[in-house]
C-alpha cells in the first residue's frame, strides 16, 4: 500500500446495536436485520439547497432515488401545526389569527419578491444594514409568528440572528420555499435507503476519476514531517499524500470542543400524532416555546423509505445540550412521539478545528451540529474546499466544468 495520492479522506462506519453496545438480539417484532438502515445522523436534503445541487453537478443523483419528506411542523404551545410557507397556506393555517394571517401573508409576498439585484423589491429596507427584528416590525408580526418563520422557515437554531442584517434570513426563507415549490408536500428530500448511499454514490464517481476507496482499513497514525502532513500508517503500511481531510476523531489533538449534541434515535410502530399519519415528517420546537436557547428537533423516516421493517418508523430528536440533564431538555420532544417501542440515547461532544490547515496541510471538518438538514455541513464543506484550494467554492464553475465534460443540459 505504499502508495502516493494528492488527497486522503479519512471516515468510519459502525452498525447500530454495536453502537450502543446493546446486550442479547433484538425482538422478532422488529424484522430482520437487513430491514433495517438506521443513520445515527440523519439529516434531510433541502430540494433546492447546496447538497442538492452538488449531486447534480456532480452527476452523483444518477446512482440514487430519493424521496419527498411528506410533512413540516411547528411546536407550539404543546401541538404541532403544518410550517405554512405559501401565502394559501398562510390564510388556511390555525396557527394564526385571522390579522395575523394577513400580515403573515403580506411578509411571504414581500419575500417572494424581493431581488438583491433590484433595489425596488425593498421597500425601504436596506438588506445588508436593516437587522431582521425591524423588519418583522414593519410588517407587525407576533411573537409567535417570529419564531416560526426564523426557525421552521429560515432554519436558525437560535435568535442571534434577529439582530443581523435581514439579508441571509430573506434568502433563507427565499430557499425553504423555492425548496416546496419544487415538490409540494415539503421542502425536503431523504435518500431510498438512507444516508449511507451518499458516500457510495459519492465512491462510484470518485472511482471513475481514478480515486482509491480502502475499507475496514484501522488508522495508526498520522504522518507529520517538518509540520506538514506526508501520509496515514494502516497495518504497518503507509499511503502518502500531500493533503488529508479527515473528521475531529482521528485528530484529537488539533481540535477543541465547543458543546454537545444529544440524539435519540426512537422506534415506532405507529406514524407520529397530528402529522396527517405522514410516513416522514420534521418537526421543529421553537426554543421560546420550551424556555430554551436553541432548537429541539425530530425527523422522522419509516419503511417507506426502506431503511425500517415493515410498518416501523424511526424518529429521531436532537438538540443542543445546554443543562446536566440533557435527556430532561427533550421531554417535550419525546412526548410527542409516545408510545416509543425502543430508543437509544447518545451525547455527542462538538469538535471545531484548532486552526484552518493550511501549514499542515490537515483539513478537519466540524462535527455535526442538531440541525435536521445538511445546509450547515455544506457550509462546513465550503469551508475546507477554500482552506484547500485558497478559492471560494462556486456552483456555476462547476456547472460550467460539468457541462465541459457533459455537454449543455
Amino acid at each position: 500500500m505504499n502508495e502516493e495520492y494528492d488527497v486522503i479522506v479519512l471516515g468510519t462506519g459502525l452498525t447500530l446495536y454495536k453502537r450502543f453496545k446493546l446486550p442479547g438480539q433484538p425482538p422478532a417484532s422488529m424484522g430482520r436485520g437487513r430491514d433495517w438502515n438506521v443513520d445515527l445522523i440523519p439529516k434531510f436534503l433541502m430540494a433546492n439547497g447546496q447538497l442538492v445541487k452538488m449531486l447534480l453537478y456532480t452527476e452523483v443523483t444518477r446512482y440514487m432515488d430519493f424521496k419527498v419528506i411528506e410533512g413540516s411542523f411547528v411546536y407550539k404551545g404543546g401541538k404541532i401545526y403544518k410550517v405554512p410557507s405559501t401565502e394559501a397556506e398562510a390564510l388556511a393555517s390555525s396557527l394564526m389569527g385571522l390579522f395575523e394571517k394577513r400580515r403573515f401573508r403580506k411578509f411571504l409576498v414581500y419575500v417572494a419578491n424581493f431581488d438583491e439585484k433590484d433595489p425596488r423589491t425593498f421597500e425601504g429596507i436596506d438588506p445588508k444594514k436593516t437587522s431582521m427584528r425591524d423588519v418583522y416590525k414593519k410588517f407587525d408580526l407576533g411573537q409567535d409568528v417570529i419564531d416560526f418563520t426564523g426557525h421552521s422557515l429560515a432554519l436558525y437554531r437560535t435568535d442571534d440572528y434577529l439582530d443581523q442584517p435581514c439579508y441571509d434570513t430573506i434568502n433563507r426563507i427565499k430557499l425553504y420555499s423555492e425548496s416546496l415549490a419544487r415538490y409540494g408536500k415539503s421542502p425536503y428530500l431523504y435518500p431510498l435507503y438512507g444516508l449511507g448511499e451518499l458516500p457510495q454514490g459519492f465512491a462510484r464517481l470518485s472511482a471513475i476519476y481514478g480515486g482509491t476507496y480502502m475499507l475496514n482499513k484501522p488508522i495508526e497514525e498520522i504522518i507529520v514531517q517538518n509540520g506538514k502532513v506526508v501520509g496515514v500508517k494502516s497495518e504497518g503500511e503507509i499511503a502518502r499524500c500531500k493533503q488529508l481531510i479527515c473528521d475531529p476523531s482521528y485528530v484529537k489533538d488539533r481540535v477543541e470542543k465547543v458543546g454537545q449534541v444529544i440524539r435519540v434515535i426512537c422506534i415506532l410502530s405507529h406514524p407520529i400524532k397530528n402529522t396527517n399519519d405522514a410516513n416522514s415528517c420534521q418537526i421543529i420546537i421553537p426554543q421560546n416555546q420550551v424556555n430554551r436557547k436553541s432548537d429541539i428537533y425530530v425527523c422522522m423516516i419509516s419503511f417507506a423509505h426502506n431503511v425500517a421493517a415493515q410498518g416501523k418508523y424511526i424518529a429521531i430528536v436532537s438538540t443542543t445540550v445546554e443543562t446536566k440533564e440533557p435527556e430532561k431538555e427533550i421531554r417535550p420532544a419525546l412526548e410527542l412521539l409516545e408510545p416509543i417501542e425502543q430508543k437509544f440515547v447518545s451525547i455527542s461532544d462538538l469538535f471545531v478545528p484548532k486552526d484552518l490547515g493550511t501549514e499542515s496541510q490537515i483539513f478537519i471538518s466540524r462535527a455535526y451540529d442538531a440541525t435536521t438538514h445538511f445546509e450547515t455541513t455544506c457550509d462546513d464543506i465550503k469551508d475546507i474546499y477554500k482552506r484547500m484550494t485558497g478559492s471560494e467554492f462556486d456552483f456555476e464553475e462547476m456547472k460550467r466544468k460539468k457541462n465541459d465534460i457533459y455537454g449543455e443540459d
